[in-house]
């Protein structure tokens, strides 16, 4: 954004009385030939101390001129202030020097790229001190600054952003040496992320200088920010601390047994290296703790409590709090999160508590970590929900595994198809409720949170679940059938049930249409075109061939039209590709005569999260979205993917229909999230239907999109 720079004169009129003129002075000219400013910034703090004084504008005003008093008498600086550029706590930006030659970068250091540091970079004070931590504000002035320094100037500089430290033995900039770096978040071509962490920063800064010569040991980017490159490399000292040796980036069993062999948990420990990582990671994981890292004082004990019970665990029980520490400790060096985030469902997180509190702490399943307690349904969630209930339906603690496997169905076929009371009844309603909501011809229907915790058959349980099993096309029978665990459980469902829809890549021919046609099949997707010639070694020979559309018509079927062009792979999603690919889909699909108004569907073949969906997905349908408005909307679009994909797109591209593909129930887009609201294919067995002809088992939802029931000249 435009940012204001403050004049000489609205800091140089506190100068005193016989500098001030000067003081209030623009810049003066260069006299330096070689200064050009063009490689970028280098950032500086005020020196030791605090800024605790800067209440006011007219204090930070004050402030600027004492450092132009001290540059200017001091006999270095040409009689002026050193910086070209000063941001205030407040992110008012002040004008030193200007545009004019800098002389703080520390010019007798070695120069960069063969470009001397008073020659080629602007410096920029950002107003804190050795006690400091930016604001937000001076962050935000800092980074509009240097926008303004790369586009608007008469001088424009390029994209490197250094510390004065850099090459040269200071401590300047201080605690804004973790932004001092291209790509942070005061630099403008890259996303504002607000202020980092001081705690974090010297976590990262402490773990590099302590384990960089640590067999195995990965570097970690000293930012200020948590990432997994920051807990790994926890993970990693923790291991060298133990003994193990490489270390390497997992908290595997090794490192299990070696955290639960000491048998020590932090109150106790005398390792000061261990509390440095212990109060690292609880700094990482947004828990205060001890300043001093290498102490375990009252802030650190208050957090680890506070950490336990955010999990569900009791830290009162000394032997629940010993035995589980090696769990803790585990997921404190993940990403995994234990406090409600934005977005997040309390009812969730009381959830995720209680699999926490009864199945890993209490039944100690063997292969059971702690899930995470943030309200959100995921992957992890989702594996402790089934080890869960195969411990409730009978598995043998050492088989439990989370897998939704043919020993699972089968005790859920009968165990789990019987009345239920108690544990695997509240697992259950558990699993009805993280799959809310579900869709009535009246709109949205919920869950009620209070019925998950009761024994009762109430009104609303059985109403939603009779919802829920005619939304997924499951005999509407309000119990919890074998076909309803399924559903509630893996998006494929339960992968033996008849359905009417299936595709292929395969050409079907009369015999072919026939046949599918007796085994029950009314309507078939086939893809419309392949991005590869014939002759590539990757040909699959998939799309329709000529007469091909008639020849399944004359079957007594229909077909929906599929269009993906390597989909598989992020690289195929941009607005320039969905456009032309969506140009392409209609040219094909009206070379082989279907009729205005049909659905193609485009597929996303592989698990985009939902950050790779934001960024590239839906631009992508964008693309094609107005590619076929621009052929006069004769085609409609659709979406093939995961759950995740499937919804975000239809809301946020416009997709008519979705094409779900439930049958990869390991997809992260195909966990906790409900089917689409607009779905008519759901995807959820793939086999050999003949030697050589395989096809894919598809749900065709009543009353979804009709397909193809004719076939005209284009």
């Amino acid at each position: 954004m435009p940012v204001t720079i403050n004049l000489r004169a609205t800091w140089g009129q506190y100068a005193p009385r016989h500098l001030q003129a000067h003081a209030c002075n623009g810049p003066e000219a260069s006299e330096n030939p070689r200064w050009t400013g063009h490689m970028g910034v280098f950032l500086h703090y005020l020196g030791a101390g605090s800024t605790s004084d800067l209440l006011t504008e007219e204090d930070c005003r004050k402030a600027i001129a004492d450092v132009y008093v001290d540059h200017g008498t001091g006999g270095e600086f040409e009689g002026d202030i050193a910086y070209n550029y000063l941001v205030c706590p407040h992110g008012h930006v002040y004008q030193g020097r200007g545009e004019e030659r800098g002389e703080g970068n520390a010019g007798d250091a070695e120069p960069i790229e063969n470009v001397g540091r008073n020659e080629g970079f602007y410096s920029i004070v950002g107003m804190i001190r050795s006690q400091d931590v930016a604001s937000e504000a001076t962050l935000r002035g800092i980074r509009d600054l240097i926008d303004h320094l790369r586009h608007t100037a008469t001088r424009k500089t390029g994209n490197k952003i250094l510390p004065h430290s850099f090459g040269y033995d200071t401590e300047c900039p201080g605690n804004l040496h973790m932004y001092a770096r291209p790509g942070s978040t005061i630099d403008p071509s890259a996303p504002w992320r607000g202020p980092a962490d001081i705690y974090v920063y010297r976590t990262q800064k402490w773990v590099n200088e302590t384990y960089d010569t640590a067999p195995g040991y990965v570097i970690c980017s000293e930012t200020g920010y948590t990432g997994w490159n920051t807990v790994l490399a926890l993970t990693q000292g923790l291991q060298h601390e133990l003994g193990i040796s490489p270390t390497v980036q997992n908290f595997g069993p090794g490192t299990f047994d070696a955290v639960k062999n000491r048998e020590l948990v932090p109150e106790f420990e005398r390792n000061e290296n261990l509390l440095r990582l212990y109060n690292g990671a609880l700094w990482c994981k947004g828990y205060w703790a001890s300043q001093f890292l290498g102490g375990w004082g009252e802030e650190s004990g208050a957090s680890l409590r506070q950490l336990y019970a955010d999990m569900g665990l009791d830290h009162a029980d000394a032997g629940q709090r010993l035995a589980m520490w090696p769990h803790v400790l585990k997921s404190l060096l993940r990403m995994d999160q234990f406090r409600l985030v934005p977005g997040g469902d309390p009812h969730v997180r009381a959830i995720q508590q209680r699999l926490n509190s009864r199945y890993v702490a209490g039944i100690k399943i063997p292969a059971m970590s702690l899930v995470p307690c943030d309200g959100i349904y995921s992957r992890d969630v989702q594996q402790g929900l089934v080890m869960a209930i195969q411990y409730e339906i009978g598995t043998a603690l050492g088989s439990i595994n989370g897998y939704f496997g043919p020993g699972t169905q089968a005790a859920l076929k009968g165990r789990g198809s019987e009345t239920l009371t108690g544990d695997l009844r509240y697992l259950f309603r558990a699993a009805c409720y993280v799959n809310s909501p579900t869709y009535t011809a009246n709109g949205q229907a919920h869950y009620l949170p209070a019925d998950i915790g009761t024994d009762a058959r109430t009104g609303t349980h059985v109403g939603w679940l009779q919802a829920f099993q005619r939304f997924s096309q499951l005999p509407v029978t309000g119990h919890n059938d074998y076909a309803t665990w399924a559903q509630l459980l893996v998006s494929s469902g339960d992968t033996s049930r008849d359905a009417t829809g299936c595709d292929c890549i395969t050409e079907i021919t009369p015999q072919r249409g026939q046949l599918l046609k007796a085994n029950g099949y009314h309507i078939v997707g086939r893809y419309l075109d392949e991005h590869l010639a014939p002759g590539d070694e990757g040909y699959l020979g998939k799309a329709l061939k000529p007469g091909e559309p008639q020849a399944i018509l004359n079957a007594g079927l229909r077909f929906f039209p599929i269009f993906q062009y390597n989909g598989t792979v992020l690289g195929n999603f941009t607005y320039d590709k969905g456009y032309d690919q969506g140009k392409k889909a209609h040219a094909k699909a009206a070379e082989h005569g279907i009729g205005a108004g049909t659905c193609i569907y485009f597929g996303v073949d592989y698990d985009a999260t939902d950050e790779e969906i934001t960024s590239h997905v839906v631009p992508y349908f964008n693309g094609v979205r107005a590619a076929l408005a621009e052929l006069g909307s004769r085609y409609t679009f659709g979406v093939y993917g995961s759950r995740n994909v499937c919804i975000r797109v239809s809301k946020d591209a416009g997709a008519r229909w979705s094409f779900v593909s439930g049958m990869s129930w390991g997809f992260s887009g195909n966990l906790g999230f409900p089917l689409p609201e607009n779905w008519s294919f759901n995807q959820i067995h793939e086999y050999e239907f003949q030697a050589g002809w395989g096809l894919d088992h598809n749900i065709w939802r009543d009353g979804g999109d009709p397909g193809v029931s004719a076939v005209g000249r284009g």
